[in-house]
C-alpha cells in the first residue's frame, strides 16, 4: 500500500455544509472559466477550504484523476461521484454541480428541520423517563397490592424499553446480512415493496436515472452507449442496471418496454419515455420529467416529517396519562374501600 493511498485513508470526511460550500465554489470557478488545475490552486491560496482536503485534491490532480475521482478520494457520496462522472461524458459538468448543490442543500435543510422537529418531544420524553424511574424505585412499591394496567406497565417500562431496542438492532442486523448477499438491484425491488418508503425509494430512483439519462441522450449519445457508461460508475444501482437494459435491448425490446417492466421506477418514467421518443426530443423530455420528480421527492421527505413531531408528542401523551393513571388510580380504590 502507497503512502498516497494510506492518506486518502485518513482524510476525514467533509461536512454535508462543507460539501455544500466545496460544490458551490467549484461551480462558480468553472462557470467563470477556471480548469480543475486552476481551481484546485484557488482553493489553496484562499483559505476558502481547509489545507488537508485541498492536499488531497491536489494529490489526486496529480495522480491524472478526474473532478469525480477527486470527490471520490474526498468521500463524498457514490451517487454524487455517479452524476459528476456522467457529467465529465456529456461535458455539462457546470449544470451538474448546480444540481448537486441543490439536492444537497436540500438533504441539508431536512436534516436541520428533523432536529428541531424532534428535539422538543426527545427532551420530554427524557424527562418523563425520570419521573418513571422515580416513581417505580419510590411510589410503586409502596403499590404493590395495586394490580392495574398503567402500574404494571410503569413498573415493567425499563424491560420494554431494553426490549424494544435489543429487537430493532437484531431486525437491523438481520436485514443488513440480508441485502449484503443480494445484488444492488435485488435490494431495490425488495424496498419499493415495502410500506411507506418503497414509494420514496421508487421516486428517488426515478428523479436519478431520468435526470442523467436525459442529459447523456441530450447530448446525442446512443442508448447502447449509455448503457456501457452505466457499468463503469461507481454506484451499484446504476451499473447493474446498465448491464440489465443492455441485455433488454439486444434482447430486441424498446427503451420503454425494458422501463415498463421494473417495478424500481414510476410508471410515468416509461410513459414519457414512449411520449418523448415518438417527438425525438426524450432528452429533454426526461430531464424536465426529473426536475418534477425530484420536486415530488422532497415535498413528500417534508409532509412525512411533519407527521413525526405529532407522533412523538402521541407518545408523550400516553406515558402521561400512564404516569396520572399509576398515581391516581390506587388513592380512588383507597377512598372506596374506606367508603
Amino acid at each position: 500500500m502507497d503512502l498516497s493511498h494510506l492518506l486518502q485513508l485518513h482524510t476525514k470526511k467533509l461536512s454535508l455544509a462543507r460539501q455544500i460550500k466545496l460544490i458551490q465554489l467549484m461551480n462558480n470557478l468553472f462557470t467563470s472559466g477556471f480548469h480543475i488545475g486552476e481551481t484546485i490552486d484557488f482553493l489553496e491560496h484562499s483559505g476558502l477550504t481547509e489545507k488537508q482536503f485541498t492536499s488531497q485534491m491536489r494529490r489526486g490532480l496529480l495522480r491524472g484523476k478526474s473532478l469525480s475521482g477527486i470527490l471520490d478520494d474526498l468521500k463524498f457520496s457514490g451517487d454524487v461521484v455517479t452524476q459528476l462522472s456522467l457529467a465529465e461524458s456529456h461535458g455539462n459538468i457546470e449544470l451538474t454541480l448546480g444540481l448537486v448543490e441543490q439536492n444537497l442543500t436540500r438533504v441539508l435543510n431536512i436534516r436541520k428541520k428533523l432536529i428541531q422537529v424532534a428535539t422538543y418531544p426527545l427532551i420530554l420524553l427524557v424527562f418523563l423517563a425520570f419521573i418513571m424511574l422515580g416513581l417505580k424505585n419510590y411510589l410503586l412499591p409502596q403499590l404493590e397490592e395495586n394490580s392495574s394496567l398503567a402500574v404494571k406497565i410503569i413498573q415493567n417500562l425499563p424491560l420494554l424499553f431494553l426490549s424494544s431496542i435489543l429487537i430493532s438492532v437484531i431486525f437491523f442486523l438481520i436485514c443488513k446480512l440480508y441485502f449484503r448477499k443480494k445484488t444492488a438491484l435485488e435490494n431495490m425491488r425488495v424496498l419499493v415493496k415495502l410500506p411507506i418508503i418503497g414509494s420514496f425509494v421508487q421516486l428517488y430512483l426515478t428523479a436519478y436515472f431520468s435526470r442523467e439519462w436525459g442529459n447523456l441522450l441530450a447530448q446525442a449519445v446512443d442508448l447502447r452507449q449509455i448503457c456501457f457508461i452505466m457499468q463503469e460508475q461507481k454506484s451499484r444501482i446504476f451499473k447493474e442496471f446498465g448491464l440489465d437494459l443492455l441485455y433488454s435491448l439486444d434482447s430486441g425490446k424498446k427503451f420503454e418496454e425494458a422501463l415498463r417492466v421494473h417495478p424500481i421506477f414510476t410508471k410515468e418514467l416509461s410513459l414519457i419515455v414512449e411520449y418523448g421518443e415518438l417527438k425525438s426530443k426524450l432528452g429533454q423530455e426526461l430531464i424536465v420529467f426529473s426536475e418534477e420528480t425530484w420536486s415530488r421527492f422532497f415535498e413528500r421527505i417534508e409532509r412525512a416529517m411533519q407527521l413525526i413531531q405529532p407522533l412523538v408528542f402521541l407518545i408523550v401523551a400516553v406515558l402521561i396519562i400512564l404516569i396520572y393513571v399509576a398515581m391516581l388510580l390506587p388513592i380512588y380504590n383507597n377512598m372506596g374501600s374506606i367508603m
